[in-house]
């Protein structure tokens, strides 16, 4: 089973065909930070009120950090539990749109913060900005919560797993990064900074994609397994969704302040607990607040196969991958 300690390294037969398709699919999706033109968004800070841009060096100042402790758990915990090379060719290429991501984060930082000292503060944010280090510690727990197990022993430790890959999908890649996007669809929503918007648009669509897999095994294993997902089980993802749009709205309360015209901390929360709805009833839990989208510029983003005009591209390009692969070839 997916769960079972070891290293298979055998891809045929292959196990998981599923799993070799979403890799062959972000593939396709690839992507380079060079590609974001940036420099038009430089007019549009300089004309901002001053709690617009506290609300963009903050955002900044988390996603500096955001992707990196995603990819540090995916070489702590998940590459080596997940038993299918398959899978695992997967987690490879995920691993690399992280430092993707990074890099662009950085270009962010260099291009948005032009003052020596501020571009070091917000890297060291996790330090120093409560916000953001209260959401690190958010993940943090979780990262260490497998305590370096090395083998997914029994039922408890395949828990643990579980807790560990929902946190990362569903609260981490599924609620803080898309709140985050929320603040950069907000902005293109009024005409502004639409260099951040098309790389945000590419690395939305990576996200989506981390987040579907983990849920794809997450289905796999509740096949295999399903006496792991007990009340139990889902009493914790639960309390975890709840710790998590707590520390998101915490975000957003130094984010907005006293609130900006058409986002304030009371629309973020109903979002967010609308967000946190939709990844529970992917899990097949049932749902925690009940709450509508407030935001109806993120219902469109949904919609990830329309163009924006004004785009340099469409967010939805990809690449050619070569070949045909049939799964019942014999090698």
């Amino acid at each position: 089973m997916l769960l079972d300690p070891g290293m298979d390294l055998t891809l045929r037969p292959m196990r998981y065909p599923d799993f070799y398709e979403r890799y062959r699919a972000a593939i396709r999706n690839t992507w380079t930070v060079e590609e974001v033109d940036l420099h038009s968004d430089l007019a549009d800070l300089a004309a901002m009120t001053p709690q617009e841009r506290h609300l963009i060096n903050r955002l900044v100042a988390f996603f500096a950090t955001g992707d990196s402790i995603v990819a540090n758990n995916l070489v702590l915990n998940l590459y080596q539990h997940v038993n299918a090379p398959e899978a695992r060719l997967y987690l490879s290429r995920q691993l690399f749109e992280e430092a993707v991501h990074v890099q662009f984060y950085l270009t962010l930082l260099d291009t948005y913060l032009p003052d020596h000292d501020e571009r070091v503060k917000a890297f060291a944010a996790v330090e120093h900005i409560p916000s953001i280090r209260d959401k690190a510690e958010f993940c943090f727990t979780y990262i260490d919560s497998l305590g370096g197990l090395d083998r997914l022993n029994d039922a408890d430790d395949r828990r643990a797993f579980l807790l560990n890959l929902i946190c990362f999908a569903a609260c981490i890649e599924g609620l803080f990064f898309y709140g985050a996007f929320a603040y950069v669809y907000w902005f293109r929503s009024r005409g502004l900074l639409s260099g951040l918007a098309t790389g945000t648009n590419w690395v939305f669509r990576d996200e989506s994609m981390h987040m579907e897999f983990a849920f794809s095994v997450v289905d796999t294993v509740r096949a295999e397994e399903p006496e792991l997902f007990d009340g139990e089980l889902t009493k914790k993802v639960t309390t975890m969704m709840e710790d998590a749009v707590a520390a998101e709205l915490a975000f957003a309360r130094d984010l907005c302040g006293d609130g900006l015209f058409g986002m304030s901390v009371d629309q973020m929360g109903d979002y967010l607990r609308y967000v946190a709805d939709q990844r529970l009833r992917r899990l097949g839990m049932p749902i925690r607040y009940g709450t509508a989208n407030p935001f109806a510029f993120m219902e469109l983003q949904d919609v990830q196969e329309l163009a924006n005009f004004f785009e340099r591209r469409v967010s939805a390009y990809q690449v050619a991958v070569e070949g045909n692969v049939s799964f019942d070839e014999s090698f």
